[in-house]
């Protein structure tokens, strides 16, 4: 599905992008395309983004934390988690009260977490923070909520853009172009 609305990096979203200490993604449709694949056995597969992944990693390199808030309850998204070295709350039903025990436990307000989602189990927790984003293949009462579209859709780089913005809003992307990332 095309983003409805391509956005712009506004100052505003800037602003907000710069206090970013912790990112939090939704996983289906998010980090993923959204398809569920199940083999003969039942057993689930899903598809993630090489450069998403990256994003992430780049992330904690310079001190955001990074957590992956799904409401299934799927070993493929664990899996993803652990192998980026991120924290992984599978099978969560409430997001928001996931997202103010990290807020709570890493001694930050809801104001410095940006959270990407892209439907209903999302809205809560992307309501309450400072900076909520949606892919650009997120359902549109979601993406009519969302401070902030990205172009590329679930599991197709959105959430590197999301990395990406986050990195560039607090000075980092010099150093990383210039090759010497901590």
């Amino acid at each position: 599905m095309p983003n409805p609305r391509p956005q712009a990096i506004t100052a505003d979203i800037r602003e907000r992008a710069a206090k970013i200490r912790l990112a939090c993604f939704d996983v289906d449709g998010t980090l993923t395309d959204g398809r569920l694949h199940y083999d003969s056995e039942g057993r689930e597969s899903k598809d993630f983004h090489v450069l998403d992944g990256q994003g992430m990693v780049l992330l904690k390199r310079f001190g955001i934390q990074v957590a992956f808030i799904t409401a299934r309850n799927s070993q493929s998204a664990a899996h993803r988690a652990r192998d980026l070295g991120v924290q992984g709350f599978i099978g969560t039903k409430d997001k928001l009260a996931q997202v103010r025990a990290l807020c709570e436990e890493q001694g930050i307000d809801l104001g410095q977490v940006a959270f990407m989602g892209d439907d209903l189990p999302d809205l809560e927790a992307m309501l309450a923070v400072g900076l909520s984003v949606a892919p650009a293949n997120a359902h549109r009462w979601i993406a009519d909520r969302a401070r902030w579209i990205t172009n590329a859709s679930g599991g197709q780089g959105a959430a590197r853009e999301l990395c990406d913005l986050l990195l560039d809003a607090q000075g980092h992307t010099h150093v990383l172009l210039a090759g010497s990332a901590p």
